[in-house]
C-alpha cells in the first residue's frame, strides 16, 4: 500500500461559493462494520498530548474522533456527539489582565477505549507525524552540529496552521449547500487548489461530522488562496439540442452522462495531486479488519500540492476514513531537507552532493528553513 484509492466513492457536481469549491463524495453502499462519532472537549480547545517520554504535542484540539468497529451499537455516530470532562477542577489565581487557557491533557494521539473503540485526534495524528520527521536530529556527532542538536535533536519543533473558520468563505459554503443522499465525504478546494479531503464510512457519520470542517487545521497556502483568490467557475451541465433529445428519459440520460464526465474530470485533474503520488504509510493501530494509518508524501521539490494525512482502510485497502492537510511550499522544503540530511547520515558534504549544491549553500538553506539551532556556532570552534 503506497497510494490512496477512493474506490467506491463517486464525485458529484461541484458546489461553488466564491473561491470555495466543495466536491461531494457519495458512496453507493456504506462501509460495513465501522462507524465514527465525535468526542467534544470542553474549555477553549487547547490540548496537550503525551506522545512519549518527555515529549508533548500541543495544539488547538476541540474534539476527537472515536472509531467503533463493533457494528451498530449504542455509541455510534447516529446518536450524536459526547462531551468529555476537562481534566483538573482546581482553580488558580491569576494577575489582572492575564488570560489562562485551560489545556485538556490527552494520553496518546490514538488510545483504545472500552469495547471495540479507538479514540484518535483527527489531523493531529498526521501533523505530529510530520513534526516527528527525523525528530532525533543528527545521528553522528559531526563537527558541524551544535551540542543542542546532538542532545535534543529538533526539539522543540513547531508549524503554523489556520482554523477553518478563518478560511474565507469556507463556513458559508458548508452552511449553504445541502448534503447529498449517500454523501460520505467532501473534497475542499480554494481557488481550485485542493485544500483538504474528508471521508467517513457512513452517511449518518458525515451528516454529524460535516460541521467539524470549520474546526480543522488548514495550511498557509489554503488561507492565502481563499483570501486573495478570485471566485471560481461553477459547474454547469451543457446538453446539446438535437433530434436525439426527444423525451425526458433522453434528457435524464444526457444529464447523467454529464455527471459521469464531471466525476472522471475531477478524479483525473482536480484530485490528481492527492491520488497520483506515492506515500510513506505508518501503521498506528489495527482495529479488527480495519487499520488506522498516517502518511507522509515524498517531499518532491518539483511538485506542488503535497499532503499529509491519516486514513482507515479495510482488509481490501478500501478507504473508510480519510482526512488530509495540504503542506505549504516551506513545509515541503523542510521535509525534503530533513529527508536528504538523514539519508546522508547528517554529513553535510555528502548531503550537499545529493542535493546538487555546496556545503556552504546547504548551511544557508538549513538556516533559511528555521533549523539554525542545529548548526554549531562558528565562533565556538
Amino acid at each position: 500500500m503506497n497510494r490512496l484509492e477512493l474506490t467506491g466513492l463517486t464525485a458529484r457536481p461541484a458546489q461553488v461559493w466564491g473561491g470555495i469549491r466543495l466536491v461531494p463524495l457519495v458512496r453507493e453502499r456504506p462501509v460495513e462494520g465501522l462507524r465514527l462519532h465525535r468526542e467534544v472537549y470542553t474549555g477553549y480547545g487547547t490540548g496537550m498530548v503525551e506522545v512519549g517520554p518527555r515529549t508533548h504535542y500541543t495544539s488547538y484540539i476541540p474534539h476527537g474522533f472515536v472509531a467503533d468497529w463493533a457494528g451498530e451499537g449504542a455509541n455510534t455516530a447516529a446518536y450524536g456527539t459526547q462531551l468529555a470532562a476537562q481534566g483538573g477542577s482546581g482553580s488558580q489565581s491569576t494577575p489582572p489582565r492575564t488570560l489562562t487557557l485551560p489545556r485538556h491533557r490527552h494520553h496518546r494521539l490514538a488510545k483504545r477505549q472500552p469495547g471495540n473503540r479507538l479514540r484518535f485526534l483527527p489531523l493531529h495524528l498526521a501533523m505530529e507525524g510530520y513534526l516527528a520527521l527525523h525528530f532525533g536530529g543528527p545521528s553522528t556527532a559531526w563537527e558541524e552540529w551544535s551540542r543542542q542538536a546532538l542532545r535534543d535533536g529538533l526539539s522543540p519543533r513547531a508549524e503554523d496552521a489556520y482554523l477553518g473558520w478563518s478560511v474565507r468563505g469556507l463556513g458559508d459554503a458548508l452552511r449553504a449547500f445541502e448534503i447529498h443522499p449517500g454523501q460520505c465525504g467532501v473534497m475542499v478546494y480554494t481557488a481550485d487548489a485542493l485544500a483538504a479531503a474528508f471521508v467517513v464510512p457512513h452517511p449518518d457519520d458525515y451528516r454529524l461530522l460535516h460541521p467539524t470542517l470549520v474546526q480543522d487545521l488548514y495550511g498557509e497556502l489554503v488561507h492565502q488562496y481563499a483570501m486573495y483568490g478570485a471566485p471560481v467557475a461553477d459547474f454547469g451541465a451543457r446538453i446539446p439540442d438535437g433530434p436525439h433529445m426527444r423525451t425526458l428519459a433522453d434528457l435524464r440520460a444526457a444529464a447523467r452522462e454529464q455527471e459521469r464526465e464531471w466525476g472522471e474530470t475531477h478524479d483525473t485533474l482536480f484530485a490528481r495531486e492527492l491520488l497520483d503520488i506515492s506515500y510513506a504509510f505508518d501503521r498506528v493501530y489495527r482495529m479488527g479488519s480495519f487499520t488506522l494509518w498516517r502518511f507522509l508524501p515524498p517531499f518532491l521539490r518539483n511538485r506542488d500540492g503535497q499532503h499529509i494525512g491519516e486514513t482507515i482502510t479495510d482488509h481490501k485497502g478500501q478507504v473508510a476514513y480519510l482526512k488530509t492537510f495540504r503542506l505549504s511550499e516551506a513545509q515541503i522544503r523542510r521535509g525534503h531537507l530533513l529527508q536528504r540530511l538523514a539519508e546522508a547520515d547528517w554529513l553535510l558534504p555528502r548531503a550537499a552532493v545529493a542535493l546538487g549544491t555546496t556545503p556552504e549553500e546547504l548551511v544557508r538553506r538549513i538556516r533559511a528553513a528555521g533549523f539554525e539551532s542545529l548548526l554549531r556556532d562558528r565562533g565556538s570552534r
